[in-house]
């Protein structure tokens, strides 16, 4: 089993949103997809996986995280 950094996938009700991408971007996600698939045996597109990778990538932002903690916004 691969080891990466995102966990699997809990269930999710989407926003939607659209966004471009350069193409190196698309090919890494396409190849991040495929790690996750080898990682837990369950195949996800890769939409699917750009919001969790987006969730991951802010929670570990330590200057991020104290911002918002300090703006005294509630968040979920």
């Amino acid at each position: 089993m691969a080891e990466i950094k995102l966990p699997k996938l809990r269930g999710r009700t989407p926003v939607k949103m659209t966004i471009s991408i350069a193409p190196d971007l698309g090919r890494a996600l396409h190849e991040y997809a495929e790690a996750y698939h080898k990682a837990y045996g369950e195949a996800e597109p890769v939409q699917e996986l750009i919001p969790a990778i987006l969730e991951a990538f802010l929670a570990s932002d330590r200057a991020f995280s104290r911002g918002r903690r300090g703006s005294g916004e509630a968040r979920g």
